[in-house]
């Protein structure tokens, strides 16, 4: 699947995305040419999915997150995922075992907002049945990087 080379490719930019190429080759101890390619089929193989700013959702006014349990009748699970992506200030859809459907996570301005957002958006989509909404409180980690680890020796 990958290398022992991806894997410390890997570590270095999801330290640092904007990391220079030469420095990641320099760190790596391989030629820029062939860092860049490699960084180029790890993306086409869909192991790098992409490259993102992470702004600081408070300057923006978004001071609340909240996790919604969505309960989703069977009829809706179709298009459903779609159009709760969709709702504005909506970060993460996941489909969840269990009574509910879905697990979404959110981040808007404050509790007016999430009840209008939870009135007026999640109860018009056809195929919700009910939403059970927990605020949080404080955030203590919360990353996308993934745990890279060496792969198992033969």
């Amino acid at each position: 699947m990958f290398d022992d080379i991806d894997l410390q490719i890997l570590h270095i930019l999801q330290e640092k995305a904007r990391i220079p190429n030469a420095e990641v080759a320099r760190q790596v101890g391989m030629a820029p040419s062939a860092v860049l390619e490699r960084i180029r089929k790890l993306e086409e193989r869909g192991i790098i999915e992409g490259y993102e700013v992470r702004l600081n959702p408070r300057h923006f006014g978004q001071k609340l997150t909240a996790f919604i349990l969505v309960e989703a009748s069977r009829a809706g699970n179709g298009r459903l995922a779609g159009e709760l992506a969709a709702i504005t200030g909506v970060q993460e859809v996941h489909q969840v075992a269990g009574e509910d459907g879905y697990l979404v996570k959110i981040r808007v301005a404050g509790t007016e907002d999430l009840g209008r957002i939870l009135r007026d958006d999640f109860m018009a989509i056809q195929g919700v049945i009910s939403t059970r909404t927990q605020v949080v409180l404080s955030t203590i980690k919360e990353t996308r990087r993934i745990d890279l680890e060496p792969p198992p020796g033969p």
